[in-house]
């Protein structure tokens, strides 16, 4: 049965889930009048300094691992923003969802072996909740759908990174490295796709500081330390919940409502994640879900 320590590091996932969802309203307020990945760099950047204030990385160990995830982290977000500029919201947010998919048969090869029967039905029922939660009307492949699809595969393999990696170093430390490797790479792409990188402008201040403090440093601050306890395919399921998250936010801040298909995606993600939580019964389980042993 979970124990007491899995439950606080699935209460720290759907923490996460929660803040990567609810602070969508001010990123979409803020790249209306910011450039996507300047609006990434500068958010890396503040969230970047705030982390090193708090615990300075040291050694080679965990400034390699930390450059892989920061790799995966990056490319998430720039294949995503990247997407954007040739398919639809709609479109982009559905095959990002793909991620939940990817991620446990991405674990399982990469440990050669198969994933639990239970993780893969909560896979598939997590996706189909996303996919109803975020509407699937004029779904056309394009160019921005396909680098999306990278973006997907990019989120899978940074939640893979850190189940592997992350029980191994301090979490403060080894999510420094990570924000900083983004940051490092995202000023320079900003300025090549969207021309030179500028001081932004003084009303994108409070979303940066929201975005940096809340996502960056705290949401990332919580997934991390819940993947060194469960595997990357338990972690996938439980951030599933970021869209239902989104989508309550937009429903408060936007007056925007929820449809009775979105209500079923709703219901799904959350009965996805009760199974994950409830159905993994013994150590082995757990285990074999994960690229390596989380303690």
């Amino acid at each position: 049965m979970p124990t007491s320590h899995d439950n606080r590091a699935v209460a720290a996932l759907l923490g996460a889930a929660f803040l990567f969802g609810a602070t969508f309203v001010v990123v979409k307020s803020a790249v209306e009048t910011m450039e996507p990945i300047a609006f990434v760099a500068w958010r890396f950047l503040i969230g970047g300094l705030v982390l090193l204030a708090l615990a300075i990385p040291k050694g080679r160990k965990i400034w390699g691992h930390g450059l892989l995830a920061g790799l995966a982290l990056f490319a998430g977000y720039a294949l995503q923003t990247a997407g954007l500029q040739y398919t639809g919201a709609s479109n982009s947010a559905l095959i990002t969802g793909l991620y939940i998919v990817l991620t446990p048969f991405l674990a399982a090869a990469l440990a050669k072996r198969l994933p639990t029967p239970w993780v893969m039905v909560a896979a598939l029922g997590a996706f189909a909740g996303v996919a109803l939660l975020t509407g699937i009307d004029d779904l056309n492949l394009n160019t921005g759908d396909l680098l999306t699809v990278g973006c997907a595969l990019a989120f899978a393999v940074h939640i893979v990174v850190l189940s592997r990696y992350a029980r191994l170093h301090p979490v403060i430390p080894f999510t420094t490295v990570q924000i900083l490797v983004t940051t490092a790479l995202a000023f320079p792409v900003s300025a090549l796709l969207e021309g030179p990188i500028s001081l932004p402008d003084r009303s994108i201040w409070p979303a940066l500081a929201i975005t940096a403090l809340g996502v960056t440093v705290g949401a990332f601050l919580l997934q991390i330390w819940a993947q060194t306890i469960v595997g990357a395919s338990t972690a996938a399921v439980v951030l599933a919940a970021e869209p239902a998250f989104g989508v309550a936010t937009a429903w408060v801040v936007l007056g925007e409502r929820l449809t009775a298909i979105g209500w079923l995606g709703a219901g799904l993600i959350v009965v996805a994640i009760y199974v994950v939580v409830t159905q993994q019964r013994d150590d082995s389980s757990r285990a074999a879900e994960a690229v390596t042993p989380a303690h």
